[in-house]
């Protein structure tokens, strides 16, 4: 490591120390960076900045943003979790399934792990907490479910990585399906085993079948918007970046004329509101790519592929490392800087150990979902300990066994790439 490289670094940990916001500290560092260590002018920064927001791909981002806006403001979130208690509700443990469950499809939706913490934990905590649920368990499952909203496509973070590595994001999407089938379901055995024989929980009853079709009668338009987007992506009717324009008109319609549930006053509020949260996103967007530009003219990546091709010889122990590595990135950074900030200079390293982009972007989205639910900078547990009034050590302790639960299949999908990757290559996306 050369004395630039470790002046860079000790710039870039400095500022985030300060608590300065994440984008002012990229901004800052890229700057310092090219007035100490190049003889570039400034202007080529500025280029980089704007050249960073002139990418069609980031449209994606923002109209999913405005569809899960749509849907917390509406009453399509309602309705998923009634389909969702009419599936499972009844079973032991059945309330915490349907957590999970509304969960999977709010995901399938919004592609934002922070959207369903706060669309879903506001229904299910009280839910969960009424019916007799332990509050440490009600806690945990609603801190750590909502990472499904990343891991199950749309996601942000593989949208983001598709961006830089030039990987079909379709391939992408397609590998998040069997980790997120297989989160909820280790969590769906984890509650039934939990709750099997505690008889003070609360049990819905059992719905007969006129029940049960009524409710799915009552959410069929929120069903099919996850129907339309996947649907019309991997049919090839529209591209990824048509899908969420799709999703957010059909949102609107469904919400104003057919469940009625938001006024046309609402509208402008709601357009606004996502207009705010995809200009925060952009931003620390041009922040990371002016970052990363001054890491590409330092030839930092290429030195840091060296040393750890020097280091470690077997794919093995590569995909180790990396997945602590990115464990205890998601530690500190959000999943958008660690992306944008990281994928570049992991990706020279991929080739030697014959690893696949694809593969390795689906791992990097499950590490740094799991960054959502980790102290001391997980989202996700100030959001819950704000909505519960439970400090942070409570938290953290309530999310360890649903951790363990999202380890252990990012273990899996780490060391059988065959199991992830064969949808994208059954559908083209993989030779």
């Amino acid at each position: 490591m050369e004395t630039s490289d470790i002046i860079i670094l000790s710039i870039l940990l400095g500022c985030m120390a300060t608590y300065i916001p994440v984008f002012m500290c990229l901004f800052f560092t890229a700057t310092l960076g090219f007035l100490i260590f190049t003889d570039l002018p400034l202007l080529l920064l500025a280029q980089t900045l704007f050249r960073s927001m002139d990418n069609f791909a980031l449209v994606v981002v923002l109209f999913f943003i405005l569809c899960g806006n749509i849907m917390t403001a509406g009453s399509i979130v309602e309705k998923l979790i009634k389909v969702a208690n009419a599936l499972v509700s009844w079973l032991p443990g059945g309330l915490g399934m349907a957590g999970v469950l509304a969960c999977g499809l709010f995901g399938a939706i919004s592609g934002s792990t922070v959207a369903t913490v706060v669309a879903l934990g506001g229904f299910m905590i009280p839910a969960l907490i009424k019916n007799g649920y332990p509050e440490k368990y009600t806690i945990g499952l609603m801190t750590t479910s909502p990472n499904l909203g990343v891991i199950i496509p749309p996601s942000i973070g593989m949208i983001l990585f598709s961006m830089i590595s030039n990987v079909s994001l379709e391939g992408l999407f397609l590998t998040g399906f069997l980790p997120g089938i297989m989160i909820m379901l280790g969590v769906c055995v984890y509650s039934y085993l939990l709750f099997r024989n505690r008889t003070e929980i609360t049990r819905m009853p059992v719905p007969n079948v006129k029940e049960t079709l009524a409710v799915l009668k009552e959410g069929f338009w929120s069903l099919m918007l996850p129907v339309i987007i996947f649907g019309g992506i991997f049919s090839g009717a529209f591209t990824a970046n048509e899908a969420a324009v799709v999703a957010c008109v059909y949102a609107f319609i469904v919400e104003l004329f057919i469940h009625k549930s938001m006024k046309l006053s609402q509208v402008k509020e709601i357009t606004v509101s996502s207009a705010i949260t995809s200009a925060t996103l952009l931003i620390i967007v041009a922040g990371a790519t002016c970052f990363g530009r001054l890491l590409t003219l330092e030839s930092i990546p290429g030195r840091i592929t060296e040393t750890v091709l020097s280091a470690i010889q077997s794919p093995v122990l590569f995909l180790f490392a990396m997945n602590m590595l990115l464990l205890v990135v998601g530690m500190f950074m959000d999943i958008i800087s660690a992306t944008m900030i990281l994928g570049p200079v992991f990706l020279p390293m991929l080739q030697a150990f014959d690893i696949s982009w694809m593969h390795f972007g689906l791992i990097m989205t499950v590490n740094l979902a799991i960054g959502y639910c980790t102290p001391p900078m997980g989202v996700s547990l100030y959001i819950t300990g704000a909505m519960t009034n439970r400090n942070l050590i409570y938290v953290s302790k309530a999310v360890i066994p649903f951790i363990i639960i999202q380890m252990v299949v990012l273990g899996f999908i780490t060391y059988m790439p065959d199991m992830v990757l064969w949808l994208p290559k059954f559908f083209g996306y993989i030779e």
